[in-house]
């Protein structure tokens, strides 16, 4: 099983940042099939880190000079990105100028294109910087007139089960008397 052989190569640590805890399989995009050559066993610290789903911590990445040097591909190529991501970080400009990929493998590297992002992550907050999810509850912090209908939104208006809208981090979707509309998020905070 894929997870057995990862714990046996990585002596059940992380193969980034050698935490022990919370481990799981990371399949090094772009993959078809995951296996023990295209995969990393990694901490969920790391793993949020990478998939965007965290704010990324330039300090915990610090640990990238020693395991970038891994002799794993797949260890090397997420160090690699997350390196090139933290790039404006002088530890990481010159850890990223001595890390020696071939062709091939950089290739690799380069094909999700992350390299080439930032080490900021943007996310949906509401008007006091509380960042929101799917699904999530929200109080209107200001009456507002909605466009193209009759309706006003008061201010302490409920919206519930609200969606996030996926290209623009400053608005969200969500009901109001029946209505699906777009709001802003610097007029609502979180229910």
């Amino acid at each position: 099983m894929l997870i057995d052989e990862l714990i046996d190569r990585s002596g059940n640590t992380c193969e980034l940042c050698g935490s022990s805890e919370n481990l799981s399989v990371y399949e090094v995009p772009p993959t078809s099939n995951a296996n023990y050559d295209n995969s990393i066993l990694c901490c969920s610290v790391c793993k949020g880190q990478i998939e965007k789903t965290d704010q990324i911590n330039p300090d915990h990445w610090k640990v990238l000079s020693d395991t970038m040097w891994s002799p794993y591909l797949p260890v090397q190529i997420v160090a690699w990105r997350m390196l090139s991501r933290l790039r404006n970080e002088a530890w990481a400009s010159d850890n990223l100028d001595i890390l020696y990929l071939d062709d091939d493998a950089l290739a690799w590297a380069k094909k999700t294109g992350d390299h080439e992002s930032e080490a900021t992550v943007e996310f949906h907050q509401d008007s006091n910087g509380t960042r929101l999810f799917e699904g999530d509850t929200v109080v209107l912090v200001k009456t507002l007139d909605v466009k193209g209908s009759s309706i006003s939104a008061k201010l302490g208006t409920v919206v519930k089960n609200i969606r996030l809208v996926p290209d623009n981090t400053e608005q969200i979707e969500g009901k109001i008397e029946g209505q699906t509309i777009v709001i802003l998020t610097k007029y609502l905070r979180k229910g």
